[in-house]
């Protein structure tokens, strides 16, 4: 006789549905049914990442030295080239052995970062809406989440403070990420002055995804926070490779910033792997040292591609959808046309799939403060996307909804 073994996993019943994987699940379907589905949902880049870059990891993987386990942290060159860009970029000046260290990915890095300095007990604060593994990855560790308004038509240091007297115990870190994905949010180094006063009269550490910190439009340069004097006391900053150099699928990024919360990263990080494979660290050497007129091509692609859909929905007649460009990310984030709005962005986002074919993210899949809101990532050419464009106007002009049948 036996009997059923139950698993009960703490963890995973902590973690809720995954909105956003509803529509990718919708447009996986309608693609196997033959339909031609312009995926501008997940942010998956689909631009190639640099000759050059690629030349010199197929080099380096044919070296038998380089088939070993690497270093967790980093091999030293790489971290001279992170530390080199920091100075070359943000006239930010670090120590290659003390504060950075290479990650599998920035999204790997500050997963693992949240997972071993904060746990049950602990209150982390983080914007709504966001990017899923910024609040994710507390609840994972265990912590206890606090969602803070990051909307235009509030102040979001403001609405820290009023978290902060109405949490407690008092929060041991914050989150946050500019350029911010999904709301392509921008701030300058003031806002930063802000933040980093902010966190020492709260005693928090900040955590800054940078992801897109090369990825910025009409003349905008995105700010570092460790630029800010002081910033290092308290500030441990990601930035990844998956953008500026396409590099998405090779998995390299880097983490830079306070010694001790560097130290923390280091040292989970040589528990739980042996780096990124070596042929790929010295690819991420190239990209950091070698020529940098990819970056701004695909700059260039990424705005391209940003006009031909905000100003082919904005074009007058039936259809048309007026949204404020972007200065920063590879993404739009646009409030759902008025009399779309009951509907909400899931279903909104299911009927643009089914009635346009064309997939974006519903905002809710970012946090409550995203409803009302939809994301497109720019991840298809523009000849695509203007496709998508005549779609979307069709539908926004000739789609029924509930409160026109009524």
């Amino acid at each position: 006789m036996t009997t059923d073994f139950r698993h009960d996993f703490n963890k995973l019943n902590r973690l809720p549905p995954y909105i956003l994987a509803e529509v990718t699940e919708l447009t996986r379907i309608a693609r196997r049914a033959g339909e031609d589905i312009i995926d501008l949902g997940m942010g998956n880049p689909d631009l190639a990442t640099p000759d050059h870059v690629i030349d010199k990891i197929c080099d380096a993987a044919r070296d038998p030295r380089n088939h070993r386990y690497s270093s967790s942290q980093g091999i030293p060159n790489l971290r001279a080239g992170i530390t080199e860009w920091y100075a070359r970029r943000h006239d930010v000046h670090l120590d290659p052995e003390t504060e950075a260290v290479a990650v599998i990915g920035a999204k790997e890095g500050l997963s693992h970062f949240v997972l071993m300095t904060v746990g049950p007990g602990d209150v982390v604060l983080v914007p709504d809406p966001a990017y899923p593994i910024h609040q994710y990855s507390v609840i994972i560790a265990g912590a206890d989440l606090r969602k803070v308004p990051l909307t235009e038509d509030s102040d979001f240091i403001e609405n820290l403070e009023q978290a902060v007297s109405r949490t407690w115990p008092r929060p041991k870190m914050l989150i946050i990420s500019f350029p911010a994905n999904p709301t392509t949010h921008v701030i300058d180094l003031p806002f930063f002055e802000r933040i980093v006063e902010f966190a020492r009269k709260h005693e928090l550490m900040v955590l800054h995804d940078f992801a897109y910190a090369e990825i910025a439009f009409d003349g905008y340069k995105p700010p570092s926070i460790l630029e800010v004097p002081g910033a290092k006391d308290i500030a441990i900053e990601f930035v990844s490779f998956s953008k500026s150099h396409s590099m998405a699928g090779w998995r390299v990024g880097f983490a830079c910033g306070n010694s001790q919360m560097i130290h923390a990263l280091k040292r989970i990080k040589s528990y739980l792997d042996y780096g990124m494979p070596q042929a790929i660290q010295i690819g991420a050497i190239a990209a950091l040292r070698g020529p940098q007129d990819c970056v701004a091509e695909n700059v260039a692609t990424y705005q391209e591609r940003r006009d031909v859909l905000i100003d082919g929905l904005a074009q007058h007649g039936g259809g048309s959808w007026k949204i404020e460009k972007p200065l920063g990310t590879m993404f739009v984030w646009a409030p759902i046309p008025e009399r779309f709005r009951t509907m909400g962005s899931l279903e909104f986002s299911k009927r643009l799939l089914k009635e346009a074919g064309v997939a974006v993210s519903p905002g809710i899949g970012f946090g409550e403060a995203g409803e009302g809101f939809v994301r497109f990532a720019l991840v298809e050419n523009k000849h695509r996307i203007r496709q998508a464009v005549r779609g979307i106007r069709r539908f926004v002009r000739d789609a029924v909804v509930d409160e026109e049948v009524d």
